[in-house]
């Protein structure tokens, strides 16, 4: 897999035009921290020319968010994702991992620890106390919000907040009764570690609007998490076993079935499926299931999808960067919420630009994070909507902290929340 990755940054020919599309460049306007100086470091360590120890090889990439906001702009085709996970690997082998990072990998390995780990994390946002401790760490001696740069653990405590369910919204009229299903008409859910863990309620909203459109989604036993996280912190061997065991249990549960996500992150890895195990005895499953999955606004938007019921609200919807740039869905999220009858679609400047969550990255690059973070509230600020809509968990984490550390009064919620709303869920 190496090789085919470094092959993908042939195509560069230093022109340029990625850097203003860059968030880390836009921020330190430093030439190492853009794609085509990545891409200059990673071509001396894929020849050998710069160890992958170097501190600096790693400073730079690590600063990297991964959200492929370059691939969409470059005019020669270069792929720097998957060159970018490569030389990430290469700089894990040979430095080693932050335990931190290592113990967040090994949790997320197994099920039974998820289990253990969400249900402490629900137990928590369920007090308020994340949230509450969180606004006051934000406000100063006069109450009011100080400015945007809390340490990492209020950021932490202010992301679990951000993930706590909201109830109603706006004014909604009945919605139409659920349409008839017919005959292949079955999807299989993948639920992720993050979102099965934090975010039940949107898979809830998930299966009722699927329903309303005829579609019943039937669930996977044996599913693990998509491998995102190792894959992005150079884990390889640690995503390509996640990656097989998701390939095994959605081939034995919904064999043919496809497969829907309402994770951003995890439908850009799962449809990578083919590439990550290009050279395994799974491959041609693994090909296989990549093409069978779907982000949920996919399907719906192949759907139609089908009318809802009033609702009245003003909406800015911010892309994904997973959604949008790695895997070039844009167009079907905005299908799904302008199915909704009364609801504004308010335009929100740099609403295809990074919110500096990419993952785990706030916590490890927390001060370049809420640099990145900052340019993405002064625009919501500006749209002033009552919902900033957008479909990965991380990202309704990360600007959801951040409109919570800002005093700003706006919510946060998924797509698919929205339509399933309207049609009375």
């Amino acid at each position: 897999m190496t090789a085919r990755a470094w092959a993908g940054l042939d195509a560069c020919v230093h022109c340029g035009f990625c850097l203003p599309a860059c968030p880390t460049y836009e921020v330190t306007a430093d030439e190492a921290d853009s794609p085509r100086g990545r891409i200059v470091l990673m071509r001396a360590l894929a020849g050998r020319a710069i160890p992958a120890d170097d501190p600096s090889l790693g400073q730079h990439l690590d600063r990297c968010l991964g959200c492929r906001a370059c691939e969409s702009v470059c005019p020669s085709g270069v792929v720097y994702g998957p060159a970018l996970e490569a030389a990430r690997a290469g700089i894990a082998h040979a430095r080693g991992q932050s335990a931190a990072l290592l113990a967040g990998l090994w949790v997320l390995a197994r099920p039974v620890r998820q289990r253990a780990l969400w249900l402490l994390a629900r137990l928590a946002r369920a007090t308020r106390m994340p949230e509450l401790l969180a606004r006051g760490a934000a406000r100063g001696t006069n109450g009011t919000p100080c400015p945007l740069a809390p340490p990492p653990a209020v950021l932490a405590l202010a992301m679990l907040a951000a993930s706590r369910p909201r109830r109603g919204g706006g004014r909604r009229a009945p919605a139409p009764a659920p349409a008839p299903g017919g005959r292949g008409d079955a999807v299989a859910l993948f639920r992720g570690c993050v979102m099965d863990g934090l975010f039940g309620h949107v898979h809830g909203a998930t299966i009722r609007a699927l329903a309303r459109n005829g579609l019943a989604v039937s669930e996977v036993p044996g599913q693990v998490c998509c491998g995102a996280l190792a894959a992005h912190a150079g884990e390889d061997e640690a995503a390509r076993a996640l990656a097989r065991a998701n390939v095994l249990a959605f081939d034995a549960a919904a064999p043919g079935a496809r497969i829907v996500t309402n994770s951003a992150g995890c439908g850009a890895r799962l449809k990578s499926y083919g590439e990550a195990l290009a050279d395994d005895p799974l491959a041609g499953r693994a090909h296989a299931f990549a093409a069978r999955v779907r982000d949920v606004s996919e399907v719906l938007a192949e759907r139609g999808p089908r009318r809802a019921g009033m609702l009245r609200l003003r909406v800015a919807y911010d892309a994904p960067c997973h959604l949008h740039h790695a895997q070039k869905v844009g167009d079907a999220p905005l299908a799904v919420l302008q199915a909704i009858p009364g609801l504004e679609l308010v335009p929100l400047e740099g609403s295809d630009r990074c919110c500096g969550s990419a993952g785990v990255y706030s916590l490890l690059q927390p001060h370049l994070s809420l640099d990145v973070l900052d340019r993405k509230l002064q625009a919501i600020a500006a749209a002033a909507p009552d919902v900033v809509a957008t479909g990965n968990p991380g990202c309704l984490m990360q600007i959801g902290a951040g409109v919570l550390l800002a005093g700003l009064e706006v919510e946060l919620r998924h797509p698919v929340e929205l339509l399933d709303l309207a049609y009375g869920g």
